[in-house]
């Protein structure tokens, strides 16, 4: 079974997304009040049937569009090309979780997750950053091609196997920790500081002395 929502409120989520490009161009938040009129339903029923996306919107505030929108594509199915989920959003997970290039080639990033509750429910391009004990559900759910782990090195390794569980057969680790190669897992192991090493290799002038 793909999602638990229900029925009758699946049969709504193409409406919203539907009404949500009716919204003019420069407004970043949308109310439900704003949706139920635009969708022709009640804005309790709009809370609720966005309640089971996990995107929850503030009172007062509203529902953030970008990350509504993006939510609302995800569960409808509609992200072209392959899935992509990215593991420990910090500098850099987040920095590619903003990477605009990814989906000009094709890959939709559809779910961030991370084990620091600090982290969870906040947004990301937007995009919620979940628990990594949805990882496996999410995985079926969205059909997920590939993991990138962007988690520190100790972590890596574990985050991998849970991947690889989870049915992923392809992962591009950028931890600066080399993962054991798994028989049928294309795994492509990227260490920044090696890389930069390497092209020390080819500098003419001698290295800075920095202190400590």
């Amino acid at each position: 079974m793909k999602n638990k929502i229900p029925p009758a409120s699946v049969e709504r989520l193409p409406l919203y997304l539907n009404c949500l490009g009716d919204i003019n161009e420069g407004k970043s938040r949308v109310s439900s009040q704003k949706l139920a009129e635009l969708a022709k339903v009640n804005p309790a029923q709009v809370r609720r049937d966005l309640s089971h996306l996990g995107t929850l919107g503030k009172r007062g505030v509203g529902y953030d569009i970008s990350t509504l929108k993006n939510q609302l594509e995800i569960e409808l199915g509609v992200v072209k090309g392959w899935s992509v989920i990215i593991v420990g959003i910090g500098n850099l997970g987040s920095a590619l979780a903003k990477y605009d290039g990814f989906k000009e080639k094709g890959f939709g990033i559809v779910g961030l997750y991370d084990v620091d509750p600090k982290k969870i429910s906040s947004q990301v391009a937007g995009l919620i950053i979940k628990s990594t004990e949805k990882i496996e559900e999410d995985c079926k759910k969205y059909k997920v091609a590939i993991g990138i782990i962007t988690t520190p090195a100790e972590f890596s390794q574990e985050t991998a196997n849970l991947l690889i569980e989870s049915g992923i057969k392809s992962i591009l680790n950028f931890a600066p920790f080399r993962l054991q190669n798994i028989g049928n897992v294309n795994i492509r192991n990227v260490d920044l500081s090696q890389e930069l090493q390497v092209l020390s290799y080819y500098l003419d002038s001698p290295p800075v002395e920095y202190s400590k």
